[in-house]
């Protein structure tokens, strides 16, 4: 049993199918929404033995489906065997296949498991962390051949939406959004060519801190200072929750950039560490970003 559409014979199959599995609590039932926001035609627990005749059934020329994404949730030993047979069957028909692996920490699933008060589907009598490492044993054959493995284990709901958007969606000929992170000192004025702007003199300063002053953000010192506080992480949180939310809008209106600067009152410290930490964070997210400081180029440029 072939694929391939009726009206394309001898060609490569044109569906984009995606499997979405790994453990419960991961995620896996937002990525499939994710993915049904990005044009996907979607399903959850479709039998393996039906993924031959259901893609048969997409590719018919009335039904047009190009991308399908197919939730698998593993409770049974049985099913493996039927699960890799048939993905290999569609694999050699020439359908495009990638198997997402979503996995979190145990602790992490732990408390999402109590958060929403549900036990864990293998062992529903049992206490949750049991269920937790029997379904890692069972999922590693399929983990094993994964295309992509994701760690959730951070993620809120808009950073995982934002990573699905970032690596899934279609962007045509479109060219991706660029991302300029920016930092400087509001006492030598706020750059005028800038989306959004972040106040960070609220955190403390390390400029009256002798051993500290002369260092700059880039220094792991000033970062631990800045950022290993309270106040500095619940604000590095939200504005990352912020910007998880937000890029994926500006790329569906196709902004072909966007400016985030970070503000201190000297543009040395503070702003350099939350500019950084940013950067590394948006990677993570899948967003590639440049980098710029202001007031540390002016001073190299002064010095020359």
């Amino acid at each position: 049993m072939s694929v391939s559409s009726p009206d394309a014979v001898g060609k490569a199959s044109p569906l984009q199918l995606m499997i979405v599995t790994g453990t419960s609590g991961s995620g896996k039932t937002q990525a499939l929404k994710c993915l049904e926001d990005l044009g996907f035609f979607c399903v959850d627990n479709l039998p393996p033995a039906l993924f031959q005749k259901f893609t048969e059934l997409c590719l018919q020329p009335e039904k047009d489906v190009k991308k399908v994404a197919l939730g698998i949730d593993i409770r049974e030993r049985a099913f493996f065997d039927d699960l890799y047979s048939n993905l290999d069957v569609l694999q050699q028909d020439g359908c495009q296949v990638e198997l997402l692996f979503l996995e979190a920490h145990d602790d992490v699933l732990v408390r999402r498991f109590s958060e929403s008060r549900r036990p864990h589907p293998l062992l529903p009598q049992r206490p949750v962390i049991e269920g937790i490492q029997l379904e890692r044993e069972r999922l590693q054959g399929l983990r094993n051949k994964a295309s992509r493995i994701l760690d959730t284990s951070e993620f809120t709901v808009h950073d995982l939406k934002a990573w699905m958007i970032k690596q899934y969606r279609d962007r045509g000929e479109g060219q991706a959004l660029r991302i300029n992170l920016l930092s400087f000192g509001y006492k030598f004025g706020v750059p005028v060519d800038v989306d959004l702007v972040f106040d960070v003199r609220f955190l403390r300063n390390p400029h009256f801190v002798p051993h500290l002053q002369p260092l700059t953000g880039e220094h792991p010192d000033i970062q631990q200072f800045v950022l290993d506080t309270k106040e500095g992480d619940t604000f590095l949180q939200h504005v990352k929750e912020l910007l998880a939310f937000l890029l994926p809008l500006f790329e569906r209106e196709q902004r072909s950039y966007l400016t985030v600067a970070f503000g201190c009152t000297g543009g040395r410290h503070r702003s350099v560490a939350l500019a950084l930490r940013m950067k590394a964070e948006l990677k993570r997210l899948g967003y590639e970003a440049t980098l710029r400081h202001r007031e540390l180029q002016s001073e190299k440029v002064s010095v020359s």
